[in-house]
């Protein structure tokens, strides 16, 4: 075989073989186009990593976390019904926060607990914020950490339902720290319900009954600056039971109701 023979058989093999090495290259640069391993230069920078391989913070809760407070002679079962229908409407189980206090002790006390319990929940959730959902003489003790303890920047909605928010005659019948904190004109409520009875960026709703039968007058419930609601003729406990108080209650603190009716 001549020299010349040899060589117009081996064009075709060449060919081949440079097709074949094109076919690999575009296919390597084709898997590092779409790699998500951080290691690649070519590789798009992966969702769960940020700057310098740490985890990205998690995305914020589609709702703010809820705390729930009770009144006086309460506890955390006043609240089983109300949670169980936030459940029902899309809140987590680590959204809702139901916990039970020392109802005796100073208001103050109990917005210090309140203090503690808002910092583990952001921590806990990622939030900027909480909502907090108070019953009774529950709605002072809130209050009272939006003010005193640095709630101002934390709390986006303040909810008080039958709150007693002016005082109520009927704590002159019991004798503990919180009922003489709770009674018309006390120093207490003297100094929390000062200057601004809204205090800070918060939103703040009250619902008040006309039948309520624990808070007297009715009206100590109002607060200046506050969207204030008369429902209808129920009685004190029913307030936090009733579906169509907590409908409007649902929609006062769930944000994104906020943003699709502002948009």
């Amino acid at each position: 075989m001549s020299l010349r023979h040899a060589d117009t058989h081996m064009i075709p093999a060449v060919a081949a073989m440079r097709l074949s090495s094109l076919a690999v290259l575009v296919a390597l640069v084709s898997v590092a186009a779409c790699s998500d391993s951080p290691f690649d230069p070519l590789a798009p920078t992966s969702p769960s990593l940020a700057r310098g391989g740490k985890p990205k913070p998690p995305p914020p809760p589609a709702h703010d976390p809820i705390l729930f407070v009770h009144g006086w002679n309460a506890s955390s079962s006043t609240w089983t019904t109300m949670v169980s229908r936030f459940k029902g409407d899309g809140w987590t189980s680590a959204q809702l926060v139901n916990w039970s206090y020392n109802f005796r002790q100073s208001n103050a006390t109990t917005a210090a607990q309140i203090q503690q319990k808002v910092d583990s929940m952001l921590l806990a959730t990622g939030a900027a914020k909480v909502d907090i959902i108070t019953h009774s003489m529950g709605t002072l003790s809130a209050r009272y950490y939006i003010r005193y303890l640095g709630g101002d920047g934390k709390v986006d909605a303040l909810v008080s339902l039958g709150g007693a928010n002016h005082g109520t005659t009927t704590a002159s019948l019991c004798f503990d720290t919180s009922c003489i904190e709770m009674r018309p004109n006390s120093a207490f409520l003297t100094d929390l319900n000062s200057i601004d009875e809204t205090w800070g960026s918060p939103r703040y709703a009250t619902w008040w009954s006309p039948c309520d039968e624990v808070i007297n007058p009715h009206s100590s419930v109002l607060l200046t600056g506050a969207t204030n609601t008369q429902t209808a003729c129920m009685s004190h406990s029913q307030l936090h039971e009733d579906l169509g108080v907590y409908r409007q209650v649902r929609d006062m603190v769930n944000t994104t109701t906020l943003l699709a009716t502002a948009q």
